[in-house]
């Protein structure tokens, strides 16, 4: 699932972007309020991570632009300014969630888990298609009993095919959410990880599961009949 984390402080950005991507995240970043406004103009994330205090444009604005284009995706504010007022004002705006700096990285790590739980309409903390399971707590995949081993491309593309098992997830849509605007890729680079995800899978024979292509549609996740 692809993050934007929108924070003007580069070593707490790097900080919070490093453990995000260690949690098997894909994580764009914005150093500024205007950068993130053109980015959520354009671009579709799972989740929005967003510092008050932003040169440029200030971060109660950038969440009211998003809202006021219709923008659904859940907002976590992350800020210094933890006044009572300042969270009244955020949530108001359409903020999911609010945590004021100083933190803790496992407390952050656990607020970002439960919106994209709820994000995803998976209140329930396992996602199950077969064979397979993902815990979302955790983030681990188990495939027939046994922890599953994954690159961090073919865990974002299982990751994203799994919170829709059962439906065609288009190419572009699929990219989007495994790629950053950094990598230089385009979305044909998603047939790699989805063959390497077919050998992973084709290893289980009770509920195994298989990916499908469906050629002009995209891709479907599910149990063998």
């Amino acid at each position: 699932m692809r993050i934007l984390l929108v924070e003007d402080h580069l070593e707490l950005s790097r900080w919070i972007g490093q453990a995000l991507q260690d949690a098997h995240l894909t994580v764009e970043f914005a150093m500024n309020g205007a950068d993130a406004d053109s980015l959520l103009h354009t671009q579709e994330y799972a989740l929005v991570i967003l510092d008050l205090t932003l040169p440029k444009m200030d971060g109660l604005e950038v969440l009211r632009r998003l809202r006021a284009r219709g923008g659904k995706a859940p907002v976590l504010i992350l800020t210094a300014r933890g006044g009572l007022n300042e969270r009244v004002q955020g949530l108001n705006l359409g903020a999911d969630d609010y945590l004021a700096k100083p933190f803790e990285l496992a407390e952050l790590e656990a607020r970002v888990k439960a919106l994209l739980r709820r994000s995803q309409g998976n209140e329930a903390p396992t996602l199950r298609c077969g064979a397979l399971s993902f815990d979302t707590v955790t983030r681990m995949f188990h495939y027939g009993g046994a922890a599953l081993a994954l690159t961090p491309r073919e865990y974002a593309v299982l990751e994203a095919l799994l919170a829709r098992a059962g439906r065609v997830v288009p190419k572009d849509k699929l990219f989007a959410e495994v790629f950053t605007l950094d990598d230089e890729a385009s979305p044909d680079a998603i047939e790699i990880y989805i063959h390497r995800l077919r050998k992973k899978l084709d290893t289980v024979e009770e509920g195994r599961v298989v990916i499908t292509t469906l050629r002009g549609l995209g891709y479907l996740l599910q149990e063998r009949q």
